[in-house]
């Protein structure tokens, strides 16, 4: 078993059962309370994985979270919406592979860090923007961002959030919306020379563990309360983006 385990993957065994673990549990997250689940999974995948690898893999494996997501509440989807979103994905996407950079160990995690803490934390996105207009410049930038810091998801879940008021067809929409925008890193990160095939055994485990975990969220989705959820997620997250600083800025040199 331990054999099988060490051959997902460039990391140990442990980390890879793991990381297949976690990717069910982020996955039935996502479903129950529609949002948060892939960036729990990218800030603790952030603290075992290199930094090169980090956000690819991570997008294929959201990719097929969102997807099997998708694809289960299909009937709940708002087209216009998502028929809104679209064109911003696909500018996001060309603008993020023609600005692809290599960045320094160390600055990738604290971009992430404080990017999840403006998340929990910050203002978030303008209520105003509820058009055609307003949605397709969200999709652009959030799916930039997504290049770059890997969990664009709470900022695309504050633009979800405020088209609906209730939870089934804001979790299939926003899976839809993700589906999408995951789906543009194959090209990004194809562009910029990234090997997916030494990770592809890893990816498809974990996809397959988070269709699982959706399944389950699914059918938990009605029985769960908001705000007590919310409070604990953004405390999590929190001391999680706090570690990651610590240890981005142990890779600068900053600290020992």
């Amino acid at each position: 078993m331990e054999g099988m385990l060490e051959l997902l993957s460039p990391l140990s065994a442990a980390i890879n059962l793991g990381l297949v673990l976690l990717a069910a549990l982020t996955s039935g997250v996502s479903a129950a309370v529609g949002i948060g689940g892939g960036t729990l999974l990218i800030m603790v995948m952030a603290q075992v994985m290199p930094a090169t690898a980090l956000i690819p893999v991570h997008g294929m494996v959201q990719l097929g979270s969102n997807g099997g997501r998708a694809v289960m509440t299909w009937r709940h989807i708002d087209r216009g919406l998502l028929v809104a979103f679209l064109p911003g994905v696909v500018l996001g996407a060309l603008v993020a592979a023609w600005l692809m950079v290599r960045l320094s160990p160390g600055v990738l995690e604290l971009c992430i860090a404080a990017f999840v803490l403006y998340s929990c934390w910050g203002p978030g996105w303008p209520r105003g923007w509820l058009g055609h207009a307003g949605t397709l410049l969200a999709g652009a930038l959030t799916t930039f961002l997504s290049s770059l810091v890997g969990a664009s998801g709470p900022l695309v879940g504050a633009v979800i959030k405020q088209h609906f008021s209730e939870r089934l067809p804001r979790v299939a929409t926003f899976a839809a919306c993700m589906s999408f925008q995951h789906l543009t890193k194959a090209f990004v990160f194809g562009v910029a020379g990234f090997v997916f095939r030494d990770w592809l055994a890893l990816m498809v485990a974990m996809i397959v563990a988070g269709l699982a975990g959706t399944w389950l969220g699914l059918r938990l989705l009605r029985h769960l309360s908001d705000r007590r959820f919310d409070t604990l997620f953004k405390w999590v997250l929190t001391l999680l983006a706090l570690r990651l600083i610590w240890l981005g800025l142990g890779r600068l040199g900053i600290v020992a």
